[in-house]
């Protein structure tokens, strides 16, 4: 192992129901948290007096996490926040639905919470209210959303003063090697590994699955299906709890869409249902034995919306330099809009099955998703299909993609995308006008950051030659 736990603690039998009602007051502070735009969890600790009047009233939050970027430099494009404005507080909800405690923190009461205009409606940059929005969307149609998420994430046997002091080049992996489905790299560190699934469950981000996937030093989770809200939530926590866990024993791990050109990236798969609060909405029982393999109409339409808004969404699951790294052909990332039945090498995997099972796992996001408006990009873009009942007129592809000679694939960057997005009538009509103009220009930041850049790959390939 890369280190022991710092607060080890048996895991089986004492523990409490990890569904009990939480009791914040009984803990002299409460932890309270938001995600930025890039998912990045931000948050704080409450004296528990003033958690209390933070219930009923709410409390206030620096609206800076909106105007700066994943290293804290602000933006220098954005109209609604920036230093023009003064960084005022934003009020901030706790959503008590949410409460639960963190195992490997003392059991520390915690709280996911939504930024609200002084009038109490959604503020317009907040992920999680962009979620809730497009849920609401689909109540309209009688429709709730049924969501889970996968990641993998490569882990390194590394500190933040180790990696420091690296200046950020060469990490270790946590094992060596390609070993996919390995019982013996899990076992090497089965402690990181048992903590992942047991205070994970604790902490009611339920894993369904945890396994090393190929590559030196990475796993794969996937999480237990839920509503599409929880399923955001739970994504986020899982990132941030991984790394809080991993701290404990000597390890970073990272979700970063591509560390290495050697190696295949990581993804962050999302599944999704709809229900009508009875049946899958997505099943029919007449079509099991055809070639749409139980599809229903309602599922036809809500892919075939995938299908053709995949690219004016992209940069809400494609949204760093990184991203498009990761989009290499033939390292199992999709790069066209292609669909298939149980075809892991199409972005759009029909899932067959039962009424309870059949589903969509869209396999092109990365890990690097803010978890929230990736799941807001693609259910807005299958209930665009649904609202506007598309037919599904591309044929599924077989085997390598066979059938997607004459589709265009992704764009490679970063850029492209966010022009995309920027100009996308589709983007504005599900996200707003503030969102879509605020989150493009934070994309363009983050492009000009990558511009401006000396990389190693640039000293290596110029500085004594040219």
């Amino acid at each position: 192992m890369a280190g022991k736990s710092k607060s080890p603690r048996s895991l089986a039998g004492t523990q409490p129901d990890p569904l009990k009602a939480v009791q914040p007051y009984a803990s002299s502070k409460v932890k309270v948290a938001v995600t930025d735009i890039d998912g990045v969890l931000r948050g704080k600790y409450l004296h528990k007096d003033k958690f209390a009047s933070a219930v009923d009233g709410g409390f206030g939050f620096c609206n800076v996490v909106f105007g700066w970027d994943m290293t804290d430099s602000v933006y220098d494009n954005a109209d609604v926040i920036g230093w023009q404005h003064g960084f005022p507080d934003v009020l901030v909800k706790l959503d008590m639905a949410t409460g639960r405690n963190v195992p490997w923190d003392d059991e520390v009461p915690f709280y996911l919470g939504d930024f609200v205009n002084v009038d109490g409606s959604p503020f317009p940059l907040c992920p999680r209210q962009l979620l809730k929005k497009v849920i609401a969307r689909a109540g309209k149609l009688g429709m709730q959303p049924m969501c889970g998420l996968e990641f993998e994430w490569f882990n390194f046997a590394e500190t933040p003063q180790s990696w420091a002091a690296k200046k950020g080049v060469d990490p270790t992996p946590l094992t060596p090697g390609m070993f996919g489905y390995s019982l013996l790299r899990t076992n090497a560190n089965r402690e990181f590994f048992n903590a992942l699934m047991d205070e994970m469950l604790l902490f009611r981000v339920p894993i369904e699955g945890l396994h090393t996937e190929t590559g030196p030093g990475v796993y794969e989770a996937a999480l237990q299906f839920s509503d599409a809200l929880e399923c955001a939530d739970r994504g986020v926590l899982f990132k941030s709890g991984a790394k809080e866990i991993g701290a404990n024993f000597g390890i970073i791990p990272s979700f970063m869409a591509k560390w290495s050109s050697q190696y295949p990236g990581c993804s962050g798969h999302v599944h999704q249902s709809m229900t009508d609060g009875k049946k899958n909405l997505f099943f029919d029982e007449g079509s099991k034995k055809t070639a749409r393999a139980g599809m229903s109409k309602v599922f036809e339409s809500f892919l075939a919306g995938q299908i053709a808004a995949l690219m004016e969404f992209a940069p809400m699951f494609w949204p760093t330099v990184n991203s498009y790294k990761r989009l290499v052909d033939g390292f199992w990332a999709p790069v066209k809009p292609t669909w298939a039945i149980d075809n892991r090498t199409a972005s759009f995997r029909v899932i067959p099955g039962s009424s309870k099972s059949t589903r969509l796992e869209t396999r092109c996001p990365g890990a690097d998703i803010n978890p929230y408006l990736a799941v807001a990009a693609l259910l807005a873009a299958g209930l665009h299909g649904i609202e506007k009942n598309l037919k599904l007129t591309a044929p599924p592809v077989t085997g390598t993609n066979q059938g997607s000679e004459n589709i265009p694939r992704a764009p490679r960057s970063l850029q492209e995308t966010a022009d995309i997005f920027r100009r996308s009538d589709l983007a504005r009509d599900w996200f707003g006008d503030t969102f879509v103009d605020h989150f493009a220009a934070t994309r363009d930041w983050e492009c000009r950051q990558w511009q401006d850049a000396v990389t190693d790959w640039e000293l290596k390939r110029y500085f004594e030659i040219i």
